[in-house]
């Protein structure tokens, strides 16, 4: 296996080991499980110095999730180990009423829009990754859904 390769996986499984010990954590507490959505799970190494003025523009977005009645990102932050800076979960769908509230706030709060938002925030990111995910979930019934 070639290391980039083996870098990825052990990456994913680390990515996935926190979720999986808070799901099997929150299902031994809660007797309904947890309901299932798909996630954008995004990964940013930021560049050089740009970390507190990339919290700050992610913090305005949740401002503007905030007011469109959306809850704010999901974010880590990073401690030990590979070399990004942030992991943040959203929704990965949204409806057109959440979308037109959304745009309401953010030009209210001076977001940019469009194509102008994604050259805003990548004036902070020196590499970006994501992905799209079902869950939280456990292996049980995960396995169940592939024999229905």
């Amino acid at each position: 296996m070639n290391r980039k390769l083996h870098r990825r996986i052990v990456l994913a499984v680390a990515l996935c080991f926190p979720t999986l010990c808070a799901t099997a954590q929150s299902a031994s507490n809660s007797p309904a499980p947890a309901a299932q959505q798909e996630s954008a799970v995004e990964i940013y190494r930021i560049a050089p110095g740009q970390q507190e003025e990339f919290l700050k523009f992610v913090a305005l977005c949740d401002q503007a999730n905030k007011e469109a009645g959306m809850p704010p990102r999901q974010l880590y932050v990073h401690q030990d180990g590979a070399s990004w800076d942030f992991l943040i979960i959203q929704p990965l769908h949204t409806t057109p009423e959440q979308d037109k509230a959304w745009g309401a706030a953010a030009t209210r709060l001076g977001i940019p829009h469009g194509g102008n938002f994604f050259l805003a925030i990548r004036k902070f990111v020196a590499e970006h990754t994501d992905t799209a995910t079902t869950g939280p979930t456990t292996a049980a019934d995960w396995l169940k859904e592939l024999h229905k």
